[in-house]
């Protein structure tokens, strides 16, 4: 878990950065569908849940650019992280609330969806903000909203601005045609990333799913 300094005066993002920060502080959020249809039926076949699947495919394509680590570290440094964790929500039933749990990254679908039953099982139940404490600085949030498949979503953070790691929140999936759909929001820093990164980052989810069999091959369920 490295935090690598950002040297301001050899990095090429140096004007956009300070424009987008200082001078007109901003964040775009983005909305698209990415197509599942070939994921749900892969997962459908192995009974691998779909929540943990979409964590997985967000966090390995997150990890693999560096725009969406950069953040400033708890000392007020910029830099980035040499990998990230999700930190996602899950919803308590019985009381219409949620709760907020970490599961450690690791790009080998298994081992991580090991993880993540054995986290549910020891803090799902435990109705609390954040339900699995001992947080590490290096993760970004990850949430759904399953009950409507909505078209565009903005969060509205009333801060400094200063918080520069991606958001997600996910919709319910629907049927078009022949295809399942899912609608997924990102809310991304301007200071830190453009268009064209959230659009190189939904062409890799897109990828993701459209290969899941590469990576979700002969999964074993844990008893």
């Amino acid at each position: 878990m490295n935090f690598n300094p950002i040297i301001m005066d050899n990095w090429s993002r140096k004007h956009y950065f300070e424009h987008y920060l200082n001078k007109v502080r901003c964040t775009f959020s983005m909305t698209a569908n990415i197509d599942i249809t070939r994921l749900l039926k892969e997962l459908k076949s192995q009974e691998i849940k779909l929540y943990p699947a979409l964590i997985h495919m967000i966090t390995t394509v997150v990890n693999r650019h560096y725009e969406f680590r950069t953040c400033f570290n708890s000392d007020g440094t910029l830099g980035y992280w040499d990998h990230l964790s999700p930190s996602f929500t899950i919803f308590h039933d019985d009381d219409k609330t949620f709760s907020s749990i970490w599961t450690l990254y690791g790009e080998d679908f298994n081992d991580f969806y090991s993880r993540y039953l054995d986290d549910m099982k020891k803090y799902g139940s435990v109705k609390q903000f954040a339900s699995k404490t001992n947080e590490p600085p290096n993760t970004f949030p990850i949430s759904s909203i399953p009950w409507v498949s909505f078209t565009g979503f903005n969060l509205n953070i009333y801060n400094e601005g200063t918080f520069l790691l991606p958001i997600f929140t996910m919709g319910k999936y629907f049927q078009h045609d022949d295809k399942i759909l899912l609608p997924l929001s990102g809310q991304f820093h301007h200071a830190i990333c453009d268009g064209y990164h959230a659009g190189m980052l939904y062409n890799e989810l897109q990828l993701r799913a459209d290969t899941c069999k590469e990576w979700l091959p002969n999964y074993t369920p844990f008893c």
